[in-house]
């Protein structure tokens, strides 16, 4: 799907969200480019030309704009925090404070902001959530309490049973019963995305610029009686390693174990999702002939947009019965790379 250059240079001096990841625009008197919402004053249109990605303007000579910095995801995990949560997942009983942050050349504050911006909680917190959800599965294997607690990093036995509880609601001898979603944040070419996985495998796979995500978590952990803590788990190696592969173009299928949440007719919905082939697009009527009731256009329509496991259940290989891109969650420019990457031809 071409755009027009008016219609990019409408969506730059307007500084529309949507249109960020669909091109970039460079400016012939000053030399650089810019995401479509920068905030720096725009030029005349006559100065202007338009990128479908930055290596072209690259190429062209244009140096990235210093004010919406174009080259970087704002959403990414930077590589520092990256390495800090390796370390996490080989050991989770490790503690960090500020003097091992700075041995590492870090800032504390400056990881303090990162986790509080994007988990909404101190890096302690997380530290503390991310030993307990281990905890948490050994007690169900039938470990010991007082050993996992002091294996898990706690110093003493009552302050694990209260932080325990404060996050599942029940003393550790009493969580036989409680669930868990494991939680993590995942990186792919198109931005960052919240995986969350149970045991019979992956139950939420979207976008964290998502509108209404802390809906999704909400009603996720509401319909499974369970709670949402980031940690591990099985399916998440498995998922990332298909998620690479498929952005690589090297995958059209998904084996990792997938556990949706909703209602029978959503699930259905979702099970014909699932059918359509890579590269190929379907439409809302075609779904609904194929459950067997072409009255229900609009309701299937509606179930799509409630799939919360984006790309492994391809809502985004529906378009409109014009041939238009219609919407899409984790937003338009993403649902047009994702059919770019399939190869799928846009008019």
């Amino acid at each position: 799907m071409k755009l027009s250059n008016e219609i990019m240079y409408n969506a730059s001096f307007n500084k529309n969200p949507d249109f960020e990841g669909v091109f970039w625009m460079g400016v012939k008197t000053t030399g650089i480019f810019c995401r479509p919402t920068c905030t720096a004053r725009k030029p005349k249109p006559e100065n202007v030309e338009f990128f479908q990605n930055t290596k072209d303007a690259i190429l062209k000579g244009y140096r990235p704009c210093k004010v919406c910095k174009p080259l970087e995801n704002p959403d990414e995990t930077p590589e520092y925090i990256q390495k800090i949560l390796e370390k996490l997942r080989e050991d989770p009983s490790l503690k960090f404070k500020d003097s091992d942050l700075i041995q590492r050349g870090l800032e504390p504050a400056t990881v303090r902001r990162w986790f509080q911006k994007n988990h909404g909680m101190t890096f302690q917190a997380f530290q503390r959530m991310f030993r307990l959800n281990t905890a948490f599965k050994k007690i169900q294997q039938g470990e010991n309490i007082m050993e996992t607690a002091y294996e898990s990093g706690f110093e003493s036995l009552s302050g694990f049973s209260e932080s325990f509880k404060s996050v599942f609601g029940v003393s550790p001898k009493n969580s036989k019963d409680q669930k868990i979603i494991d939680l993590k944040r995942i990186e792919t070419p198109i931005g960052t995305m919240y995986a969350a996985a149970v045991e019979e495998g992956i139950c939420m796979l979207e976008f964290t610029d998502r509108k209404m995500l802390e809906t999704e978590f909400k009603d996720l952990a509401k319909s499974l009686n369970a709670t949402i803590v980031q940690g591990e788990n099985l399916h998440f190696k498995t998922l990332e390693k298909e998620l690479s592969e498929y952005f690589d173009g090297a995958r059209k299928e998904f084996t990792v174990p997938l556990s949706p949440v909703g209602t029978e007719f959503q699930k259905s919905v979702w099970k014909v999702l699932t059918k359509i082939p890579y590269g190929e697009t379907w439409n809302y009527k075609k779904q609904s002939e194929i459950l067997g009731d072409v009255k229900k256009v609009r309701a299937v329509a509606n179930a799509n947009g409630m799939n919360k496991i984006s790309i492994l259940i391809p809502c985004h290989r529906v378009i409109g019965s014009n041939g238009t891109l219609t919407g899409y969650g984790g937003g338009i420019w993403r649902k047009q790379k994702l059919l770019e990457l399939e190869k799928v031809i846009l008019f």
